[in-house]
């Protein structure tokens, strides 16, 4: 599975705009303007806009014109998780060939693969992490690592 840019430079656009609000305080949150979220993060400012105007209609954001005008998370960044950031620009969250949405599989005759339930298992944990991860945490670096599991030896062939 691989996200796309979309998915992607919306988190980080969103990442930095909780980080700007943050550093001026969350009863002063003053709006952020694309163009300088797009200078910092060095994403083109015309899919900036794109990804934005996505953003606002699911509710993510709000915008204020005029002078001073920019955007503002909608909610406090504690309450925006990841999965509704990349949700919210149509990326999906999902590792199967044939689609989460789909009512059959991707092999002829509607048919699963043998690797189906391998992928669509990856895709749910994917899935419960970036909902489990909020902006806050990116913002505070608490996003880590699990530790690595260990892997069982193969049991030891008996010679009979």
């Amino acid at each position: 599975m691989q996200l796309g840019t979309r998915g992607r430079y919306a988190v980080m656009a969103m990442t930095d705009l909780a980080r700007a609000e943050a550093e001026v305080g969350g009863a002063c949150r003053r709006a952020v303007t694309l163009a300088d979220i797009a200078a910092r993060q060095q994403i083109s400012l015309n899919y900036l806009e794109q990804i934005f105007a996505r953003l606002r209609r699911e509710g993510l954001v709000v915008s204020a014109r005029g002078p001073g005008g920019g955007y503002r998370l909608a909610r406090a960044a504690e309450d925006t998780c990841v999965a509704d950031i990349i949700r919210a620009v149509d990326e999906p969250i999902h590792a199967v060939r044939c689609g989460a949405a789909a009512r059959q599989g991707c092999m002829a005759g509607g048919a699963t693969c043998l690797t189906h339930d391998l992928w669509d298992a990856l895709g749910r944990t994917i899935h419960e992490f970036l909902t489990g991860v909020s902006l806050a945490d990116v913002i505070e670096r608490r996003v880590g690592s699990p530790a690595p599991r260990a892997i069982e030896p193969a049991p030891a062939e008996v010679a009979a």
